[in-house]
């Protein structure tokens, strides 16, 4: 594999063309449940999963901004290459006299670390929202929308609780709740057990220079397509730092996640990295399945290493940063669960237009349409 075709996979998601996606759509689909059923079942999945995320890491609901204002640097813009920017609008407020220039989300990862503050959350405490975004650089197709929702939390903790153990623990706790909710979705609508084997009880864990020693020839998601082959559901860790092959995992951006940190593997190897993603084999699509992206959030030494390595210094003159540095706002854990990718999967669908109200190109809904996907609008 050559290194120009790897670094093709750093960013981006989806697949990129429909002729690709005509072909991963699978052709034998019959959905388990109608829509009338599947909105109950998805309600009744949500209300079990955020109750559980409140009870298993002690978090408080809050709202969540669907807009910011553009010089407040707490927009998400995914990676560090530039390449997903949001969705930006001028407000003429007051005649022009006192304007605002907005910008719809892309997540809340970083509105959510500030938040930490405005509510109080003292170490062990945290907030769970409710959050919608629109993410207009993507590439729709079958589990990749424009409109986004997500379970974007955030935890404040202590100097001591930046260790792979705690994430490792808090990932568990966040696949408790999950397997939970397949429990319940199970128990009430039999058969979503009965077409498909359920989740692994537990997760597995690798890091990402495992991952990629085991696959050295393989790009990203070719690399996570077949250690899910082998092991149905997984955490990768230390996603963002560049590997033996002189790149990272996956690039993220280098103001939220702590990517660059020097860990030690469970054995006593050298690691990097203090985040990562949980991503399970999908039998409905037959492919690769990401769940979730997160993990324990930098420091200021971490967040000046990463800014230095990704060229974008000038950073550290925005709001948020400027936080970081000046220790205003507390050390953190958070992530961004999808919610209508676990519902996808949860529910045993072929799309993610199953379970969410969207926009998608004619071509697409044509080629669910002839596979007996129903996608709503």
């Amino acid at each position: 594999m050559t290194t120009s075709l790897k670094e093709a996979d750093l960013a981006g998601p989806g697949i990129g063309d429909y002729a690709d996606v005509e072909k991963i759509l699978p052709g034998d689909y019959e959905p388990l449940l109608d829509p009338k059923e599947t909105m109950r079942a998805l309600y009744a999945a949500k209300r079990v999963i955020e109750d559980g995320f409140c009870r298993e890491l002690g978090l408080t609901l809050v709202q969540v901004p669907l807009i910011v204002d553009r010089e407040s640097g707490v927009n998400d813009y995914l990676d560090r290459d530039g390449s997903r920017t949001p969705v930006a609008f001028h407000v003429a407020n007051d005649r022009e006299k006192n304007p605002i220039d907005a910008e719809v989300v892309q997540a809340a990862t970083k509105w959510k670390r500030l938040a930490l503050r405005q509510f109080g959350m003292e170490p062990g405490e945290g907030l769970l929202t409710d959050m919608r975004a629109v993410r207009k650089d993507y590439f729709l197709d079958h589990d990749h929308s424009a409109y986004v929702d997500q379970w974007d939390w955030e935890k404040a903790i202590r100097p001591e609780d930046r260790t792979l153990d705690y994430l490792t623990d808090t990932v568990n706790r966040i696949w408790k709740v999950l397997k939970e909710a397949e429990g319940v979705l199970h128990g009430r609508y039999p058969a979503l057990c009965e077409a498909h084997p359920p989740l692994p009880d537990e997760l597995e864990f690798f890091h990402a220079e495992d991952v990629l020693e085991m696959y050295p020839d393989l790009p990203r998601k070719q690399r996570e397509t077949a250690l899910l082959q082998e092991h149905g559901a997984v955490f990768i860790y230390g996603i963002g730092w560049p590997l033996a092959d002189g790149l990272p995992h996956e690039l993220r951006a280098a103001d939220y996640d702590d990517w660059s940190t020097e860990t030690v593997s469970a054995d006593g190897r050298p690691m990097h990295g203090l985040n990562g993603d949980i991503l399970v084999w999908n039998p409905v699509t037959r492919r690769r399945h990401e769940l979730m992206s997160g993990g324990i959030r930098v420091t200021k030494e971490s967040l000046r290493h990463q800014l230095e390595l990704s060229g974008q210094l000038d950073f550290l003159d925005l709001p948020y940063h400027q936080a970081i540095m000046r220790d205003e706002i507390p050390l953190s854990i958070g992530s961004g669960i999808g919610q209508s990718r676990t519902m996808m999967l949860l529910l045993r669908k072929a799309h993610l237009g199953e379970v969410s109200v969207s926009i998608w190109p004619d071509v697409l809904k044509r080629m669910c349409a002839e596979r007996n996907i129903n996608v709503l609008e």
